[in-house]
């Protein structure tokens, strides 16, 4: 069975296990979305250490006042004087210079063997590395705290397997807007105001390589109106409302996954200028998203099979990508694959079908693995469809246990 981990569960192990070490330690960056719990992760921390802990937002008005980080250091030096203290900075990208500060403060509070542990937060995974590898080499570790698994949902909020996997997909993986989800319009509401907007309007936006926001705004409405679909570059160029260069869109995409919004798919290929040279397949990594942009909602599996389709297989590349493997697709006209995993979980070749299906349908798959013997086919399906699958040798499982579970055990 592949292993599956509650995100959340993981880095307040690690971070915990990290802050027992002798201070002061390697600065802690936790990067990841937007509404994951990065900021409960901290204030559960700073709760344990009660005062010997100094929590500091750095999207806070007071962030902008003159002496901000020398307010911050002092508090945490002056707590350090009776034993060790930690010091919690919470979305530290939106900070002037942050990386170079820190260097500085954490490279005296080395030299003078103060006693202070650092763990810091972004929800910009590029300002963040960016900072990092310039200014704090050899001085920090990274964690990320990913989207939320539906099993991770399931212990959350108390709900079967079952339904979580299909709130997953409907609805994303959230957790603070798993409350709102009986109101459809304040459910949205949330979803934009506290999670879409604030990422591009702000997060990507401040990364100070956006000339055209409007630009960045409609490549984000495209690739969430076409989710797990193989879009090329010039087909968006020509959905854009705003004209912008090939390099611009491809750009706005790398930004958007920097964003943890949207990851571009690669072609699955050995050879790398092959891979660069395909058109992308546009997975988005939260169906919470898609759901919040598309005018109708989520799809209603009867009605709309099609969209539906689309949305489950979305959910589990999706899946796949939060759970750190690596996910590409396949395609050699006529046939293709939905997506190619490498990992963890092991080298899978997988074909999603939501609907009815027979083997004439997986000879893309076949072919695949006939190519490449070392990856081996998987068919997610719908619930009480496996065996079609597994009739002709197949292993498959359903949608809604891979949401769960992940891939099969060998």
């Amino acid at each position: 069975m592949a292993e599956i981990y509650n995100a959340f569960a993981r880095c307040r192990e690690v971070l915990l296990d990290r802050l027992k070490e002798s201070a002061p330690a390697r600065i802690q960056l936790l990067t990841g979305p937007r509404q994951v719990g990065k900021t409960t992760l901290l204030l559960e921390i700073a709760a344990r250490f009660g005062d010997r802990a100094v929590y500091a937002a750095g999207d806070d008005p007071d962030a902008a006042l003159p002496g901000f980080w020398e307010r911050c250091w002092a508090d945490a030096e002056t707590r350090a004087q009776r034993e060790t203290a930690v010091l919690l900075l919470d979305e530290v990208h939106h900070l002037s210079d942050w990386a170079g500060r820190l260097k500085g403060h954490w490279d005296r509070a080395r030299r003078r063997h103060i006693p202070i542990h650092v763990v810091a937060t972004g929800s910009s995974a590029l300002r963040v590395a960016t900072g990092s590898r310039e200014s704090l080499a050899g001085r920090f570790e990274r964690l990320t705290l990913s989207h939320w698994p539906a099993s991770s949902l399931a212990d959350a909020f108390h709900l079967s397997p079952r339904e979580a996997a299909q709130s997953l997909v409907r609805f994303g993986s959230y957790p603070g807007a798993v409350e709102f989800q009986k109101d459809f319009a304040r459910w949205r509401a949330y979803v934009r105001d506290a999670i879409i907007e604030p990422a591009i309007g702000r997060d990507v936006l401040a990364m100070g390589a956006v000339r055209r926001p409007a630009l960045l705004r409609q490549v984000f409405a495209i690739a969430t109106g076409s989710p797990a679909q193989i879009v090329s570059l010039q087909k968006m160029q020509g959905q854009l409302q705003d004209s912008g260069a090939l390099e611009t869109v491809a750009h706005y995409l790398a930004l958007l996954q920097d964003a943890y919004l949207v990851a571009p798919l690669e072609k699955y290929s050995a050879q790398a200028l092959r891979r660069r040279a395909s058109p992308p397949k546009l997975v988005v990594l939260n169906n919470a998203l898609l759901s919040a942009m598309h005018p109708d909602g989520p799809p209603d599996p009867a009605r709309e099979p099609e969209r539906f389709g689309f949305w489950v297989e979305n959910a589990c590349l999706a899946f796949a990508i939060n759970q750190d493997q690596q996910v590409t697709y396949w395609r050699e006209e006529p046939l293709e694959i939905d997506a190619v995993f490498n990992g963890s979980w092991g080298q899978w070749a997988v074909e999603v079908k939501t609907g009815r299906y027979d083997v004439q349908a997986l000879r893309g798959l076949l072919e695949f693995c006939r190519r490449h013997p070392a990856f081996k086919p998987l068919v997610i399906c719908a619930p009480d469809s496996e065996e079609t699958a597994r009739r002709h040798g197949i292993l498959s499982i359903s949608w809604e246990d891979f949401l769960i579970k992940g891939p099969p055990g060998n």
